[in-house]
């Protein structure tokens, strides 16, 4: 399991450096490659390590492909996974056209989400957290599905 939020720096050439706590774990389970592709509803990447993303994109292959919301989202989330091997250092190259997508400038997020993680630009995250934070608070839980109401926390 993946979780936890880490404040991560973007180098000259486009790398972050995967946190010290996840290499051993990203190097046995999926022998240092990582997925990388597009979160569709928030500007951000999503990492996946190589077995977790291929139980994903067998699913996504097994959608009808005469739904055009299926081939909607199969275009967008296997058209962008990106395949990238992390280095002995634990370094990650991030594409261009990601980073792009993502708004990722110098200084980014790395937010442990289960079995995959999210990335964010720093600024982007601050921003949408603030704004969840204000719609929960502003709703006290009526907006919840029910079985999120049910978790004793």
């Amino acid at each position: 399991m993946f979780r936890g939020i880490n404040g991560i720096n973007i180098d000259a050439k486009g790398r972050i450096v995967m946190p010290t706590r996840y290499r051993e774990r990203l190097q046995l389970d999926s022998k240092s490659v990582v997925v990388l592709t597009i979160d569709t509803e928030e500007r951000c990447l999503l990492v996946y390590p190589l077995p977790e993303w291929e139980e994903i994109e067998k699913k996504l292959a097994g959608l009808p492909s005469f739904n055009p919301a299926a081939r909607r989202i199969q275009r967008l989330l296997v058209g962008h996974a990106t395949d990238v091997e992390m280095d002995t250092h634990g370094r990650v190259l991030l594409p261009p056209l990601l980073r792009e997508y993502a708004g990722l400038n110098k200084h980014a997020v790395l937010v442990g989400q289960g079995k995959k993680f999210e990335l964010w630009d720093q600024a982007r995250w601050d921003e949408c957290r603030n704004r969840w934070l204000q719609e929960e608070s502003d709703s006290n839980g009526s907006s919840l599905p029910e079985e999120v109401k049910s978790i004793s926390l």
